[in-house]
């Protein structure tokens, strides 16, 4: 219970520097490089190809970095900021994993333009594995884990998890891998170089993590005077820079005003104000610290910005802020004053008030505001416990600095214009800033959420809106008191509704993109195919999505093995349309399921009512329906044919596609390019077309092939015809170009508009 309640409050007291993760390092002022994709991957390889029960072997974790990427080392050097790489194993029961050395690192540039060791281009971290006696010869086994690194390049840092996974065949004896064989020679003489001795890890059965301590963090003295300085100038600065961001500019100038009011008080409390703001900053910060000091003493591997892969700590960032930005639009007002809340408190409990303001202040503006603080705040997470605390310091002082010098020197806020109405305006110009700021958070926490909790999202932060506007327009001191219980009771009731639409959902993983080779693909492994055809803007295809979320009907999709396939035609799809054609429909939503064993899908009846029940009457039709096919079996492939002449002249005469190729074991030529139909894309236009493939096999002599070529005037194979209906001659696919999809594509599109296949008895063809 205490690590997760941990994290939460780590969550929340995070929020002040939330947008400090967009990657711009501070001691360069630069900005990062944010949104390349897969700075490194990972992948684990195995010195045996197959396992013997009771056997030890090794593996190792290949990790691929992208050019300008490092992660680090198993430990840290005493002057290195970052985190440890660890591999946490999640083995089956019984199996055990053993530490081995890894390779040294080696320097590589990181943020800041200083210099770092770890490790870049391609690196193999190894590990011994101990099979349990009991695994059986003929089993697969699996072995999986994740690999949790800090990624950086000269601009940036940021925390990664990469999946790993490996199945190995068991057998009586183990064999060695060849191909992997100079992998852990090299990784031998690399332990050789660095330790003797493995290192027994914590794992034994089950999921088995495998971590390195957290680095104790660097102190100040393992620095030069003149790096400490360095360091705690950018922090200072970034600091006061956070004044000056776009979106924390609105709260500056709701602050202003705040003096503006004070301006003709004692300069003893103005001074009094001040220091008590500044002080509720500081508090904020030292508790952040504190916070992300015991979670890294706790062994987690914590990075600056994890806080915004929380779907729901972006949900809370968005819905502050944009509360307060209705708030200083005026659709509604929190006591009487400019800053709401704070500045509520502030009226009644003076002191109180100011210190409630600046942790108000840490928590609120902070968020939209700290992109130069990023390569900062790596530094300082490197640092141990009293340093960062220093260093965290500067950084809220910067933040205070503006007003804790109004508070010191009073007379500057005569420089101010006097009280009046240009105070409000000036409020709600600053809630469009505000309220653009909560657009970008929005737009940040959609690429953590499903698609549909996307549409959700915004529909209920339309409705907390209204809730606000509610309270604002009848909840006020003026209206009876009947009116404000009738007030505050729907307020209530409409921002619980729109929480609960707009609060984030995970990504729905039951769905995949379709396309129609993969509808080939699962049809050829007699796996089950459910398609949703479906678009944004059919308001009809988004009602009926609540259907899927029945309990009962998901439990049907896993029961018969299911692939859910989403076709999205939101935007113009030629494949989409040419797949409804073929469905004889034009209009959505369509929804069919493919039945291993039948030609034709079951599409779902559009005239009635979309029901869970509707969907599970269809899918009871799979109860007796041929089992998935598994292994080397499973590859979709064309359903070839023996060639005969009279086949060709019968599926002729019923004006059916003919694709006809004559070749031979014999002919190498023919035998390389077999490959070509392989290509899924390739034997989708052959379905889609309706192309019976027929094959002439000329290894043994056989005189109706002879003559069958002698007519064609071609005594060479392999040789490629397609009969296209209502066409005398046969296209000839041209014999001096290597045979490629694309070249039996252009042959095929010419069957685009030709007549369709003439229905009734099917063609016999020769077997």
């Amino acid at each position: 219970m205490i690590r997760p309640l941990l994290r939460s409050l780590a969550l929340l007291m995070l929020l002040p520097a939330a947008i400090m993760a967009q990657g711009i390092d501070l001691p360069g002022l630069k900005p990062g490089t944010a949104g390349k994709k897969e700075p490194v991957t990972a992948s684990l390889v195995s010195e045996h190809s197959s396992i013997a029960p009771g056997g030890t072997f090794r593996v190792a974790v290949k990790l691929q970095h992208a050019p300008t990427y490092h992660t680090y080392g198993k430990t840290l050097p005493p002057d290195a900021t970052g985190l440890p790489t660890t591999i946490d194993w999640k083995l089956p029961e019984g199996w055990k994993a053993e530490d081995l050395p890894w390779p040294p690192t080696h320097e590589t540039e990181s943020t800041g333009g200083t210099k770092t060791q770890g490790y870049s281009d391609t690196v193999y971290l190894p590990a011994r594995l101990t099979a349990p006696a009991g695994i059986k010869p003929g089993e697969q086994v699996k072995l999986e884990g994740e690999v949790k690194a800090l990624v950086c390049d000269p601009q940036t840092c940021q925390p990664t998890t990469l999946q790993i996974s490996l199945t190995l065949p068991v057998a009586d004896a183990a064999v060695t891998d060849a191909a992997q064989a100079s992998v852990f020679a090299a990784a031998a003489s690399a332990g050789d170089s660095t330790s003797t001795t493995p290192e027994k890890s914590n794992a034994t059965n089950g999921t088995t993590p495998t971590e390195s301590k957290a680095s104790d963090g660097t102190s100040f003295s393992d620095m030069s005077v003149g790096d400490i300085f360095k360091q705690l100038l950018f922090a200072f600065l970034g600091g006061l820079i956070l004044n000056i961001m776009p979106c924390v500019f609105p709260v500056l100038g709701i602050k202003v005003t705040s003096i503006v009011h004070q301006s003709g008080e004692d300069p003893r409390r103005v001074l009094a104000h001040g220091l008590a703001y500044t002080f509720g900053i500081l508090i904020s910060f030292w508790v952040l610290v504190a916070v992300l000091q015991g979670l890294r003493a706790a062994g987690e591997q914590l990075a600056w910005g994890f806080q915004l892969q929380s779907p729901w700590f972006s949900f809370i960032v968005v819905l502050i802020i944009f509360i307060f930005g209705l708030n200083m639009a005026g659709v509604f007002e929190v006591g009487t004053s400019t800053t709401g809340v704070g500045m509520e408190l502030t009226g009644k409990s003076g002191l109180k008030g100011s210190f409630f303001t600046g942790l108000l202040a840490t928590l609120v503006a902070t968020p939209c505001a700290a992109p130069f603080l990023a390569g900062a705040l790596t530094f300082a997470l490197g640092l141990s416990l009293w340093p960062s605390l220093v260093f965290f310091t500067v950084i809220a002082l910067g933040l205070a600095f503006p007003f804790l010098v109004l508070a010191f020197f009073p007379r500057l806020l005569r420089v101010l214009p006097r009280p009046g109405a240009w105070m409000e305006s000036f409020k709600q110009a600053m809630a469009f800033l505000m309220l653009a700021a909560a657009a970008y958070f929005t737009w940040s926490l959609m690429g953590l959420i499903g698609e549909y909790s996307q549409r959700d999202l915004l529909i209920g932060l339309v409705f907390i809106a209204a809730a606000c506007w509610i309270y604002g327009r009848w909840f006020t001191p003026d209206k009876p008191a009947k009116t404000r219980v009738k007030a505050i009771i729907f307020t209530v009731l409409v921002f619980v509704f729109g929480f609960w639409m707009a609060y984030p959902r995970p990504k729905d993983g039951m769905w995949k993109e379709w396309s129609p080779e993969l509808v080939d693909d699962l049809r050829a492994k007699n796996v089950p195919v459910f398609v949703d055809f479906t678009a944004r803007w059919c308001a009809t295809c988004q009602a009926n999505k609540w259907v899927y979320k029945n309990q009962a009907l998901q439990a049907d999709f896993r029961k018969y093995g299911v692939e859910l396939l989403r076709a999205d035609w939101t935007t113009p799809d030629v494949r989409i349309e040419d797949a409804l054609a073929l469905l004889k429909k034009s209009a959505i939503p369509v929804n069919v399921l493919y039945i291993p064993g039948q030609k034709d899908p079951v599409i779902i009846d559009p005239d009635v009512p979309y029901t869970p029940s509707l969907v599970r009457e269809a899918l009871a039709k799979l109860e007796h329906a041929p089992k998935p096919i598994k292994g080397d079996k499973a590859q979709a492939s064309l359903d070839w044919k023996t060639w005969a002449p009279e086949a060709v002249d019968e599926l002729r005469s019923k004006k059916v596609p003919v694709f006809v190729e004559f070749t031979a074991q014999w002919a190498a030529a023919a035998q390389q390019e077999q490959h070509v139909y392989k290509d899924r894309s390739l034997q989708h236009e052959f379905r889609k077309h309706e192309v019976e493939v027929l094959r002439a096999d000329w290894t043994q002599p056989d005189p109706r092939i002879e003559q069958a070529l002698a007519k064609l005037k071609v005594t060479y194979v392999p040789l490629r015809l397609l009969y296209v209906p209502g066409q005398n001659k046969p296209i000839k696919l041209n014999p001096d170009m290597p045979l490629t999809a694309s070249l039996v594509k252009e042959a095929l599109a010419k069957l685009e508009h030709t007549p369709m296949p003439a229905k009734g008895e099917t063609a016999q063809v020769i077997q």
